[in-house]
Protein backbone atom coordinates (compact mmCIF):
# COMPACT_ATOMS: atom_id res chain seq x y z
CA UNK A 1 0.00 0.00 0.00
CA UNK A 2 1.36 3.51 -1.16
CA UNK A 3 1.25 5.82 1.37
CA UNK A 4 3.31 8.47 -0.06
CA UNK A 5 1.01 8.70 -3.74
CA UNK A 6 -2.90 8.13 -2.74
CA UNK A 7 -4.85 11.16 -4.68
CA UNK A 8 -8.60 11.82 -3.80
CA UNK A 9 -11.42 11.29 -5.67
CA UNK A 10 -12.82 14.50 -7.02
CA UNK A 11 -15.04 15.95 -4.11
CA UNK A 12 -18.17 17.01 -4.07
CA UNK A 13 -19.16 20.48 -3.14
CA UNK A 14 -20.43 19.15 0.70
CA UNK A 15 -19.51 15.91 2.11
CA UNK A 16 -19.67 14.64 5.62
CA UNK A 17 -17.65 12.54 8.15
CA UNK A 18 -18.01 11.41 11.53
CA UNK A 19 -14.70 12.74 12.18
CA UNK A 20 -11.94 14.65 10.51
CA UNK A 21 -8.41 14.25 11.18
CA UNK A 22 -6.40 17.44 9.70
CA UNK A 23 -2.60 16.69 9.53
CA UNK A 24 -0.80 12.64 8.43
CA UNK A 25 2.35 13.41 10.11
CA UNK A 26 2.98 11.07 14.21
CA UNK A 27 -0.30 13.18 15.30
CA UNK A 28 -2.57 12.55 12.91
CA UNK A 29 -1.97 9.27 12.64
CA UNK A 30 -1.92 7.77 15.93
CA UNK A 31 -5.30 9.10 16.40
CA UNK A 32 -6.78 7.11 13.41
CA UNK A 33 -4.98 3.88 14.33
CA UNK A 34 -6.45 4.32 18.13
CA UNK A 35 -9.94 4.74 16.73
CA UNK A 36 -9.44 1.39 14.63
CA UNK A 37 -8.00 0.01 17.83
CA UNK A 38 -11.33 0.63 19.32
CA UNK A 39 -13.27 -1.14 16.89
CA UNK A 40 -14.28 2.46 14.98
CA UNK A 41 -14.18 3.33 11.10
CA UNK A 42 -11.37 4.38 10.18
CA UNK A 43 -11.54 8.11 10.20
CA UNK A 44 -11.08 10.84 7.26
CA UNK A 45 -7.55 11.80 7.57
CA UNK A 46 -6.71 14.76 5.21
CA UNK A 47 -2.87 16.54 4.43
CA UNK A 48 -1.44 19.67 2.53
CA UNK A 49 1.21 17.94 1.78
CA UNK A 50 1.86 15.00 -0.60
CA UNK A 51 3.01 12.58 1.43
CA UNK A 52 2.92 10.94 5.23
CA UNK A 53 4.91 12.24 7.44
CA UNK A 54 6.00 15.51 4.75
CA UNK A 55 7.35 17.47 7.77
CA UNK A 56 9.88 14.73 9.02
CA UNK A 57 10.97 14.04 5.48
CA UNK A 58 12.10 17.69 4.67
CA UNK A 59 13.88 18.13 7.74
CA UNK A 60 17.86 18.95 8.26
CA UNK A 61 19.30 15.56 7.41
CA UNK A 62 21.67 14.79 9.92
CA UNK A 63 18.41 15.06 12.46
CA UNK A 64 18.28 12.69 14.92
CA UNK A 65 15.18 11.91 18.02
CA UNK A 66 16.90 13.51 21.26
CA UNK A 67 14.32 10.93 22.60
CA UNK A 68 14.77 7.19 23.32
CA UNK A 69 12.90 4.84 20.81
CA UNK A 70 11.20 2.91 23.18
CA UNK A 71 9.80 6.35 24.79
CA UNK A 72 8.80 7.62 21.27
CA UNK A 73 6.93 5.13 19.74
CA UNK A 74 3.07 5.64 18.42
CA UNK A 75 0.52 3.48 20.04
CA UNK A 76 0.15 -0.51 18.23
CA UNK A 77 3.61 -0.33 16.78
CA UNK A 78 7.45 -0.05 18.75
CA UNK A 79 10.13 1.16 16.45
CA UNK A 80 12.29 -1.87 15.23
CA UNK A 81 14.41 -3.91 17.40
CA UNK A 82 17.58 -2.94 15.40
CA UNK A 83 16.91 0.83 15.42
CA UNK A 84 19.37 2.71 17.48
CA UNK A 85 18.70 4.08 20.83
CA UNK A 86 18.30 7.13 18.94
CA UNK A 87 16.42 7.04 15.53
CA UNK A 88 17.73 9.51 13.15
CA UNK A 89 15.27 11.25 10.55
CA UNK A 90 14.65 8.83 7.62
CA UNK A 91 14.02 5.95 10.22
CA UNK A 92 11.28 7.86 11.79
CA UNK A 93 10.15 8.53 7.97
CA UNK A 94 10.59 5.24 7.11
CA UNK A 95 8.14 4.40 11.10
CA UNK A 96 5.35 6.44 10.45
CA UNK A 97 4.79 5.26 6.35
CA UNK A 98 5.00 1.61 8.14
CA UNK A 99 2.78 2.81 10.82
CA UNK A 100 0.37 4.18 8.59
CA UNK A 101 0.22 0.80 6.37
CA UNK A 102 0.24 -1.20 9.00
CA UNK A 103 -3.27 0.28 9.98
CA UNK A 104 -4.57 0.82 6.48
CA UNK A 105 -4.15 4.84 6.56
CA UNK A 106 -4.55 6.43 3.46
CA UNK A 107 -5.00 10.24 3.76
CA UNK A 108 -6.09 12.43 1.36
CA UNK A 109 -3.19 14.44 0.41
CA UNK A 110 -2.81 18.00 -1.35
CA UNK A 111 -6.12 18.78 0.86
CA UNK A 112 -5.21 22.39 2.08
CA UNK A 113 -7.20 24.06 4.91
CA UNK A 114 -8.55 27.14 5.04
CA UNK A 115 -10.52 26.87 7.70
CA UNK A 116 -12.83 25.52 10.27
CA UNK A 117 -16.04 27.21 11.89
CA UNK A 118 -19.04 26.24 13.91
CA UNK A 119 -21.34 23.88 11.24
CA UNK A 120 -24.73 25.83 9.96
CA UNK A 121 -27.99 24.15 11.86
CA UNK A 122 -29.54 20.84 9.45
CA UNK A 123 -26.14 19.85 8.08
CA UNK A 124 -25.49 16.71 10.77
CA UNK A 125 -22.44 17.99 12.32
CA UNK A 126 -20.80 20.43 14.51
CA UNK A 127 -17.51 21.77 12.55
CA UNK A 128 -17.49 22.89 8.79
CA UNK A 129 -14.14 22.54 7.39
CA UNK A 130 -13.00 24.37 4.08
CA UNK A 131 -10.69 23.20 1.99
CA UNK A 132 -8.41 24.90 -1.36
CA UNK A 133 -10.49 24.62 -4.17
CA UNK A 134 -13.94 25.14 -2.64
CA UNK A 135 -14.55 21.19 -0.81
CA UNK A 136 -16.23 21.51 2.38
CA UNK A 137 -16.22 19.01 5.37
CA UNK A 138 -18.83 18.94 7.89
CA UNK A 139 -18.14 16.36 10.81
CA UNK A 140 -18.85 15.66 14.30
CA UNK A 141 -15.19 15.94 15.30
CA UNK A 142 -12.54 17.59 13.86
CA UNK A 143 -9.23 16.68 15.34
CA UNK A 144 -6.37 18.84 14.73
CA UNK A 145 -2.98 17.50 14.15
CA UNK A 146 -0.97 19.84 12.36
CA UNK A 147 1.54 20.67 14.62
CA UNK A 148 3.65 23.08 17.22
CA UNK A 149 5.36 23.84 14.07
CA UNK A 150 3.19 24.51 11.41
CA UNK A 151 4.42 27.64 10.19
CA UNK A 152 8.39 28.98 10.12
CA UNK A 153 8.54 32.04 12.48
CA UNK A 154 10.99 34.28 10.77
CA UNK A 155 11.08 37.76 11.99
CA UNK A 156 12.53 40.95 9.60
CA UNK A 157 16.15 41.38 11.35
CA UNK A 158 17.49 45.61 11.24
CA UNK A 159 19.14 46.31 8.04
CA UNK A 160 18.20 42.85 6.54
CA UNK A 161 17.24 45.07 3.45
CA UNK A 162 20.88 45.92 2.65
CA UNK A 163 22.73 42.67 3.64
CA UNK A 164 24.35 41.75 0.51
CA UNK A 165 24.56 38.12 1.77
CA UNK A 166 21.56 35.06 2.04
CA UNK A 167 19.07 34.96 5.13
CA UNK A 168 17.22 32.23 5.31
CA UNK A 169 15.16 30.26 8.04
CA UNK A 170 16.35 27.00 9.05
CA UNK A 171 13.78 25.56 7.60
CA UNK A 172 15.16 25.56 4.34
CA UNK A 173 18.70 24.05 5.78
CA UNK A 174 19.01 20.09 4.76
CA UNK A 175 22.92 19.82 4.84
CA UNK A 176 25.98 21.88 5.14
CA UNK A 177 27.09 21.33 1.34
CA UNK A 178 25.43 24.63 -0.19
CA UNK A 179 27.15 27.00 2.57
CA UNK A 180 31.37 25.33 1.64
CA UNK A 181 33.54 28.17 1.48
CA UNK A 182 30.97 30.65 3.49
CA UNK A 183 30.49 32.25 7.16
CA UNK A 184 27.17 31.11 8.19
CA UNK A 185 25.63 33.04 11.69
CA UNK A 186 22.79 30.93 13.14
CA UNK A 187 20.44 32.80 14.71
CA UNK A 188 18.79 31.34 18.05
CA UNK A 189 20.96 28.37 20.31
CA UNK A 190 17.48 26.25 20.96
CA UNK A 191 18.21 22.40 19.63
CA UNK A 192 17.85 23.21 15.43
CA UNK A 193 19.95 26.00 15.54
CA UNK A 194 22.55 24.47 17.96
CA UNK A 195 22.48 20.67 15.76
CA UNK A 196 23.37 23.03 12.36
CA UNK A 197 26.19 24.80 13.66
CA UNK A 198 27.40 21.89 14.66
CA UNK A 199 26.60 20.11 11.27
CA UNK A 200 28.47 23.17 9.91
CA UNK A 201 31.39 22.92 11.82
CA UNK A 202 31.62 18.79 11.42
CA UNK A 203 31.60 19.97 7.49
CA UNK A 204 34.27 22.71 7.68
CA UNK A 205 32.22 25.51 7.63
CA UNK A 206 32.94 28.39 9.59
CA UNK A 207 29.97 28.51 11.58
CA UNK A 208 29.02 31.53 14.51
CA UNK A 209 25.67 31.58 16.65
CA UNK A 210 23.72 34.59 17.77
CA UNK A 211 22.67 34.01 21.37
CA UNK A 212 20.60 36.90 22.95
CA UNK A 213 19.48 35.46 25.83
CA UNK A 214 20.75 32.71 28.79
CA UNK A 215 20.36 29.05 28.11
CA UNK A 216 19.39 25.93 29.64
CA UNK A 217 21.48 23.27 28.09
CA UNK A 218 21.84 19.80 29.38
CA UNK A 219 23.65 16.77 27.75
CA UNK A 220 21.55 13.89 25.85
CA UNK A 221 23.52 11.45 28.00
CA UNK A 222 24.97 11.66 31.34
CA UNK A 223 26.80 8.75 32.62
CA UNK A 224 25.47 6.45 29.42
CA UNK A 225 21.89 7.34 31.20
CA UNK A 226 19.46 9.54 28.67
CA UNK A 227 18.48 12.69 30.32
CA UNK A 228 14.96 11.87 28.77
CA UNK A 229 14.58 9.24 31.13
CA UNK A 230 16.06 11.26 34.09
CA UNK A 231 13.70 14.47 33.49
CA UNK A 232 10.54 12.11 33.53
CA UNK A 233 11.48 11.01 36.63
CA UNK A 234 12.13 14.28 37.81
CA UNK A 235 8.93 15.97 36.61
CA UNK A 236 7.50 13.03 39.31
CA UNK A 237 8.82 14.38 42.32
CA UNK A 238 7.36 17.53 44.29
CA UNK A 239 8.03 20.48 42.15
CA UNK A 240 10.91 22.14 44.39
CA UNK A 241 12.67 18.86 44.29
CA UNK A 242 12.31 17.99 40.65
CA UNK A 243 13.45 21.82 39.70
CA UNK A 244 16.61 21.86 42.30
CA UNK A 245 17.66 18.35 41.74
CA UNK A 246 17.57 19.24 37.56
CA UNK A 247 19.44 22.25 38.57
CA UNK A 248 21.47 20.21 40.44
CA UNK A 249 22.87 17.64 37.36
CA UNK A 250 22.71 20.68 34.93
CA UNK A 251 25.63 22.86 36.56
CA UNK A 252 27.22 19.49 37.24
CA UNK A 253 27.19 18.37 33.89
CA UNK A 254 27.65 20.99 31.64
CA UNK A 255 29.23 23.31 34.06
CA UNK A 256 29.37 27.26 33.85
CA UNK A 257 29.77 28.54 30.18
CA UNK A 258 30.27 31.82 30.29
CA UNK A 259 33.93 32.35 29.32
CA UNK A 260 32.59 31.03 26.02
CA UNK A 261 30.14 33.66 25.39
CA UNK A 262 27.16 31.12 26.53
CA UNK A 263 25.05 32.43 30.30
CA UNK A 264 23.27 29.67 31.84
CA UNK A 265 19.07 29.98 32.82
CA UNK A 266 17.98 31.70 35.62
CA UNK A 267 15.51 28.57 36.13
CA UNK A 268 15.85 25.19 35.65
CA UNK A 269 15.25 23.15 33.13
CA UNK A 270 12.14 21.60 33.74
CA UNK A 271 10.75 25.16 35.25
CA UNK A 272 11.31 26.26 31.75
CA UNK A 273 10.20 23.85 30.03
CA UNK A 274 7.28 23.47 32.16
CA UNK A 275 6.08 26.90 32.27
CA UNK A 276 7.39 28.52 29.08
CA UNK A 277 7.03 25.49 27.05
CA UNK A 278 10.99 25.67 25.64
CA UNK A 279 12.94 22.41 25.81
CA UNK A 280 16.25 22.90 26.81
CA UNK A 281 18.97 22.92 24.35
CA UNK A 282 20.12 19.03 24.74
CA UNK A 283 23.52 19.03 23.88
CA UNK A 284 25.08 16.15 21.24
CA UNK A 285 28.51 17.88 20.50
CA UNK A 286 28.03 21.68 20.19
CA UNK A 287 29.49 22.72 23.24
CA UNK A 288 32.78 20.88 22.46
CA UNK A 289 32.65 22.59 19.00
CA UNK A 290 32.81 26.09 21.35
CA UNK A 291 35.08 25.21 23.37
CA UNK A 292 37.52 24.29 20.58
CA UNK A 293 36.63 27.44 19.02
CA UNK A 294 34.70 25.71 15.98
CA UNK A 295 31.91 27.52 16.66
CA UNK A 296 32.23 31.26 17.79
CA UNK A 297 29.42 32.69 20.08
CA UNK A 298 28.07 36.33 19.77
CA UNK A 299 25.45 37.64 21.22
CA UNK A 300 22.19 39.55 20.15
CA UNK A 301 22.07 41.21 16.50
CA UNK A 302 22.41 45.02 16.74
CA UNK A 303 21.92 45.61 12.61
CA UNK A 304 23.09 43.62 9.83
CA UNK A 305 25.51 45.29 7.72
CA UNK A 306 26.21 45.15 3.68
CA UNK A 307 28.77 42.70 4.47
CA UNK A 308 28.13 40.87 7.79
CA UNK A 309 26.62 41.75 11.63
CA UNK A 310 26.66 44.10 14.49
CA UNK A 311 26.68 42.89 17.53
CA UNK A 312 25.31 44.22 20.51
CA UNK A 313 27.91 44.40 21.93
CA UNK A 314 29.19 46.64 18.97
CA UNK A 315 31.34 44.47 17.64
CA UNK A 316 31.55 43.71 13.82
CA UNK A 317 32.28 40.55 11.92
CA UNK A 318 31.37 39.75 8.07
CA UNK A 319 29.08 36.74 6.96
CA UNK A 320 27.68 35.57 4.03
CA UNK A 321 24.46 33.56 5.20
CA UNK A 322 22.32 34.55 8.28
CA UNK A 323 20.54 31.22 9.06
CA UNK A 324 17.51 32.26 11.63
CA UNK A 325 16.85 29.19 13.78
CA UNK A 326 14.48 31.52 15.40
CA UNK A 327 11.62 28.37 16.04
CA UNK A 328 7.82 28.00 14.39
CA UNK A 329 4.04 28.77 14.76
CA UNK A 330 1.33 26.53 15.32
CA UNK A 331 -0.50 29.23 13.48
CA UNK A 332 -4.28 28.00 15.18
CA UNK A 333 -6.27 31.38 14.48
CA UNK A 334 -5.49 31.43 11.28
CA UNK A 335 -7.52 28.26 11.04
CA UNK A 336 -10.19 28.85 13.21
CA UNK A 337 -11.00 32.79 12.01
CA UNK A 338 -14.51 33.10 13.67
CA UNK A 339 -13.74 30.95 16.59
CA UNK A 340 -12.20 32.22 19.90
CA UNK A 341 -9.92 29.49 21.51
CA UNK A 342 -7.87 28.71 24.63
CA UNK A 343 -4.13 29.61 23.78
CA UNK A 344 -1.38 30.33 25.75
CA UNK A 345 0.74 32.97 25.21
CA UNK A 346 2.59 30.79 22.38
CA UNK A 347 -0.68 29.83 20.40
CA UNK A 348 -0.47 26.54 21.85
CA UNK A 349 -4.26 24.94 22.87
CA UNK A 350 -4.75 24.49 26.89
CA UNK A 351 -7.10 21.90 26.16
CA UNK A 352 -6.63 18.49 24.10
CA UNK A 353 -10.64 18.50 23.73
CA UNK A 354 -12.93 21.08 23.57
CA UNK A 355 -15.94 21.63 25.98
CA UNK A 356 -19.13 23.57 25.62
CA UNK A 357 -18.91 25.60 22.17
CA UNK A 358 -16.10 24.03 21.42
CA UNK A 359 -17.35 20.47 22.06
CA UNK A 360 -16.02 18.26 19.20
CA UNK A 361 -12.41 19.83 18.43
CA UNK A 362 -9.36 17.65 19.51
CA UNK A 363 -5.64 19.37 19.47
CA UNK A 364 -3.19 16.51 19.73
CA UNK A 365 0.40 17.06 19.18
CA UNK A 366 0.39 20.79 20.64
CA UNK A 367 1.60 20.01 24.45
CA UNK A 368 5.52 20.95 24.47
CA UNK A 369 5.39 21.55 28.37
CA UNK A 370 5.34 18.14 28.98
CA UNK A 371 8.54 16.37 30.18
CA UNK A 372 9.87 13.28 27.76
CA UNK A 373 9.34 14.67 24.30
CA UNK A 374 6.50 15.85 22.13
CA UNK A 375 6.05 12.29 20.61
CA UNK A 376 6.05 10.17 23.91
CA UNK A 377 3.23 13.24 24.73
CA UNK A 378 1.35 12.72 21.60
CA UNK A 379 1.64 8.97 22.39
CA UNK A 380 -0.62 9.96 25.35
CA UNK A 381 -3.00 12.35 24.53
CA UNK A 382 -4.11 10.27 21.24
CA UNK A 383 -5.77 6.97 22.81
CA UNK A 384 -7.43 9.59 25.12
CA UNK A 385 -8.89 11.70 22.59
CA UNK A 386 -9.73 8.43 20.57
CA UNK A 387 -11.59 7.32 23.52
CA UNK A 388 -13.57 10.38 24.00
CA UNK A 389 -14.48 10.02 20.03
CA UNK A 390 -15.58 6.14 20.52
CA UNK A 391 -17.65 7.51 23.80
CA UNK A 392 -19.75 9.89 21.10
CA UNK A 393 -20.56 7.53 18.33
CA UNK A 394 -23.79 6.66 19.86
CA UNK A 395 -25.23 9.64 18.46
CA UNK A 396 -26.05 10.19 14.74
CA UNK A 397 -24.95 7.61 12.08
CA UNK A 398 -21.94 7.20 13.05
CA UNK A 399 -21.20 6.56 8.91
CA UNK A 400 -17.48 7.26 8.30
CA UNK A 401 -17.87 8.94 4.73
CA UNK A 402 -21.31 9.35 4.54
CA UNK A 403 -21.72 11.59 1.86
Amino acid sequence: MDTTSHTPPQPHAHTSTDTLVIGAGPAGLAVAACLLQRGQALPLVVDKAQEVASSWRHHYERLHLHTVKTHSALPGLPFPADAPRYVPRQGVVDYLAAYARQHGIQPELGQEVLGIQPAPRGLGGRWCTSFAGGRQIVSRHVVVATGANRLPHAPALPGQDRFEGRVLHSRGYRNAAPFAGQRVLVVGMGNTGAEIALDLAEHGVRAALSVRSPVNIVRRDVLGRPTQLSSILLARLPTAWGDALATLFRDLSVGDLSRYGLHTAAISPLRQLREEGKTPMIDIGTVQRIKAGDIQVYPGIETLTAGGVRFTDGSEHPFDTVLLATGYDAALRELFPHTPLPLDERGMPTQVSGQGALEGLHFVGFDVRQSGGLLRSIAGQAPGVAQRIAACQDVGTGSPHAG
